[in-house]
Order: C-alpha cells, then structure tokens, then sequence
C-alpha cells in the first residue's frame, strides 16, 4: 500500500498523509463473523475512566479474527483482503475447501486467489501457519503463540514480524523488533511473512476532527491544570512542571518498568534495548 498526499487547499489537507487502500474490498464485511462494537469510552465495567481521553468515534464492527490457525490440512483460497477499523494491518477472508470461512490476519504481498494452509505439513510460504520447530531459521513470522494452541500474541500489528534465530531444546530462541530476545514453545504456532500496511506509522492524521472519528478525545497539558487535578499542575504563572514527568496518579513517565511477571522472566534471554 502507499501513501496518499491531498493538495494543500485547506490547512488540513496541506499536511494530511493517508493510506492509499486501493486494491482493498470496497463492499462490506463478511456478516456472519462480524459483532457488535459497542464503544466503552475508556470506562471498565464499573463505569469508571481508567483510560482518559477516549470517546465518540465513529461506529464500527468488530471483525471475528482468528488467531489460533487450528484447521490443519485443508486448503483455503483468499476471497477478498479487507480494511479493518479495529486494527493497524489489513486482514483477509478465507474460503476454505470444506466451505468454512475464517477472517486471517493478512501478511504483506498476499493476493486474492492465494492458496494458504495451516499445520505441520505446510509449505514454507506467505501465509501459512506451520508449528515453529517446522519453520527455519531467520524466517520472518508474525501472530506467534506464546503457549501451544492459546492463540497468536506477539508481532500483529501492521508492518510486525519477529525472526526465529536458534533453538533451545524444546525451545526456539525469538528475536523481537524490539531487540528483546526470548524462548518460546517450539510446538507454538506462527504465520510466515510480514504483516501488511507497513506505511501506518508513515501517516499524518493532518486534523483534530480525523481523530475525533478515530475516538480519541482533546488532551489537557497537565501544566495548564490546577494542582487538585494534575502533580504539574499550579504555580504562578506558567511553568515547565517542576519535576520529572508523571501520570495523573504521579507513575513516572519516562520508561519506569512495570513489569511483574516472575514465573515468566526464566523465558527472555537479553531484555528489549533502550533507545
């Protein structure tokens, strides 16, 4: 996909920078695997904020993903590749052999009329979900389990992927784009290429009304606030903060870990590197 620039008639279109999505299915979304999306507003189930900022938005339905690849050795065909408002990569509906259709997580130089297979017995080809033990080294995979049929978690965003650099026993050793190295199962599944729509992180948003459809409310300065409000709130006239900065709740903002996994930490050979 690439990216698309407006002429600058307005203020707005002079710095808008989009995602050309010609080529992707203009119709609407496969109806039996779509559900409600019900907007929750940064709320948790008591009806409190715990996310600020959020709300409005345009109305949306979720697609039904599968992450977990579990029909082994059947071929699918790729019917359509879709826009997804719930996420930064495109995704894509399967038709397989059995008349079964499923929504994929769709990797980059993917076609309509592509054949994809899940299961040990795969060929090593874009798509295809193979175990990693069955999967060579230096391969680029994304949507990776991190326990044997729990579903893929690691590298789905748009433009993700993660390379397989070793083996471990019966682990393989995971290198992250983050530069966070770590063994995982080898039976755990994971789909060959690169996730599509690389050019996510390229675009300009260009103005405040695009995010606002995008459900993201205007954000306060926590220095413009009053000290009942915020920990940089206060002080005469205007100031920087006056101390290194934090969270509404005062939890540091610049990198403080909040890591607390233990039974985990035995898994991640080198941490993720600092920029």
């Amino acid at each position: 996909m690439a990216l698309k620039q407006y002429k600058p008639y307005t203020k707005s279109s002079r710095s808008t920078i989009l995602i050309d999505r010609e080529g992707l299915w203009k119709g609407k979304p496969y109806k039996p695997l779509t559900a409600p999306n019900k907007s929750v507003k940064g709320r948790n189930n008591l009806g409190r904020i715990t996310s600020r900022n959020h709300g409005g938005g345009h109305k949306q339905k979720y697609r039904i993903i599968d992450f977990y690849r579990k029909k082994f050795d059947i071929t699918g065909i790729i019917e359509r590749v879709e826009y997804d408002p719930n996420r930064s990569c495109h995704i894509m509906l399967v038709k397989f052999d059995d008349g079964d259709m499923a929504y994929y997580l769709a990797p980059q130089k993917i076609k309509v009329g592509d054949k994809i297979q899940n299961g040990p017995n795969s060929e090593i080809k874009n798509g295809n979900a193979l175990p990693l033990k069955d999967i060579p080294v230096g391969i680029n995979i994304h949507n990776v389990e991190l326990q044997p049929g729990a579903g893929g978690k690691i590298a789905r965003a748009a433009g993700a992927s993660v390379t397989i650099s070793g083996s471990d026993g019966n682990y393989s050793i995971i290198k992250m784009t983050s530069g966070e190295i770590r063994k995982i199962d080898s039976r755990c599944l994971a789909t060959i290429g690169v996730l599509s729509n690389p050019d996510q992180k390229n675009i300009s948003i260009g103005k405040a009304g695009r995010s606002r459809w995008l459900g993201r409310r205007p954000h306060t300065r926590g220095v413009a606030m009053n000290p009942v409000d915020h920990p940089h709130g206060g002080g005469e006239g205007k100031t920087a903060g006056g101390r290194h900065p934090v969270s509404p709740t005062g939890v540091s903002a610049k990198g403080l870990k909040t890591r607390d996994n233990k039974r985990t930490d035995r898994f991640i050979i080198r941490r993720k590197v600092k920029k």
